[in-house]
């Protein structure tokens, strides 16, 4: 009876160790990688269902506030698992211990130039291309209807005083506008990106295509995002540099947040 019992404990102690070293791999197979770009995305439009919108819609704010926690629901776990992996490797709670492209093999001044030339093209292209966005909106996904969801880019803030706008912009902005897109650099970037080695150059298109996807509430921005995030990601994953993705995304982010702050504070509010 004993030795059965400890077979038994010794294999619900193994199956995780199994599934800890898939995670940790230099190639993840493909339905895995799959899997692991998607399910968060799904999971961020659950709790936004199920949780955060009936709680921002009974204190009558922005839906923006809504979505800004369903994100920090979702994604602030995958980066405690990500130190957690880490910890399994090193010991000790790091991100260096899950995470690739963390080397800084490209000088700092390159990678200033970089990120200024992708910050430069994901704000310019992705405004140049909010027209495309309106038309898939309205053409094929009008029957999605997520709260404040419009082909506007700004739907979910409109209507809502300059006060309520404020509050909500400075208790999320720090999240959305930076806090956030890390965690989902370092996510796709530092840990799914480079365990597709099997995938060559197409790697970061593949990576690029599903994080477009993953932004399960906003599908007819697909085709834009495959557009102004293409020079982060690839260059990126061309010089194993994740500061490039990092200055372009959380960067561009950080960027409209600051200016979202300024417009409504001195009073323009018809965002």
């Amino acid at each position: 009876m004993n030795n059965t019992s400890n077979l038994a404990t010794a294999a619900t102690t193994t199956r995780p160790n199994r599934f800890v070293e898939r995670l940790l791999a230099d190639r993840h197979s493909i339905p895995l990688s799959i899997a692991l770009h998607l399910v968060p995305g799904a999971l961020i439009v659950t709790v936004y269902a199920f949780v955060s919108a009936p709680l921002v819609r009974a204190i009558e704010y922005p839906p923006f506030m809504a979505w800004a926690i369903a994100l920090a629901v979702v994604l602030f776990p995958i980066q405690f698992g990500l130190l957690w992996l880490g910890k399994q490797r090193t010991g000790k709670y790091s991100l260096r211990g899950a995470l690739h492209y963390m080397d800084r093999p490209v000088s700092r001044g390159k990678v200033t130039a970089f990120i200024v030339f992708c910050l430069l093209w994901m704000t310019i292209v992705s405004l140049s291309l909010l027209p495309l966005d309106d038309f898939l909106y309205e053409n094929a996904f009008s029957w999605i209807r997520y709260e404040g969801t419009g082909s506007s880019a700004t739907t979910y803030l409109n209507g809502y005083s300059q006060q309520m706008l404020l509050v909500t912009f400075l208790i999320c902005g720090p999240f959305t506008g930076w806090v956030l897109p890390l965690i989902e650099e370092y996510y796709f970037r530092g840990f799914l990106l480079p365990r597709l080695p099997q995938l060559g150059k197409w790697a970061p298109l593949f990576n690029m295509f599903l994080f477009s996807v993953y932004h399960f509430w906003a599908p007819w921005t697909v085709l834009s995002k495959l557009v102004f995030l293409f020079p982060g990601i690839w260059f990126a994953w061309k010089k194993q540099d994740i500061r490039i993705s990092i200055g372009m995304h959380p960067g561009s982010a950080l960027l409209i947040t600051v200016v979202g702050v300024t417009a409504i504070a001195l009073g323009y509010t018809s965002l």
